[in-house]
């Protein structure tokens, strides 16, 4: 009766190891998400030359923030962590580009319509 049990405890137990074996060599494979780091850091690279710094300051804090973040993910090997970090990184980064060039599109509107409004007045000042 004795044997039967140790045998039984003996395999569940060992059952137990392999799982707990096969999870921490699963949780150690993933792969590093360089690409969409890459993607992400020319993402924000693309934003600041639009001028996003300027004209979308939160929205680039929140990309820079979260691609810190994504960075010191990949360093822990946490690559799941990393790749949504970059990801969110990258759409934040995005979100401020498109609104950089909307509001530089904004101010040459003003600009065009000041200039229109100015020769307006030239025109009705020579009548």
């Amino acid at each position: 009766m004795q044997t039967k049990t140790f045998l039984k405890n003996s395999k569940s137990l060992l059952a137990v190891l392999a799982a707990s074996s096969v999870l921490t060599l699963v949780g150690c494979a993933g792969n590093p998400p360089t690409t969409q780091l890459a993607v992400a850091t020319q993402a924000i690279n693309a934003a600041e030359t639009a001028g996003a710094t300027e004209f979308a300051p939160v929205e680039m804090q929140s990309a820079r923030k979260k691609m810190n973040a994504a960075e010191k993910a990949e360093f822990d090997k946490d690559y799941d962590k990393a790749k949504n970090l970059a990801e969110q990184a990258e759409w934040d980064a995005r979100v401020a580009e498109r609104k950089a060039q909307a509001e530089k599109v904004q101010r040459a509107v003003e600009d065009a319509q000041r200039s229109v409004e100015e020769l307006r007045n030239e025109s009705l000042r020579g009548q």
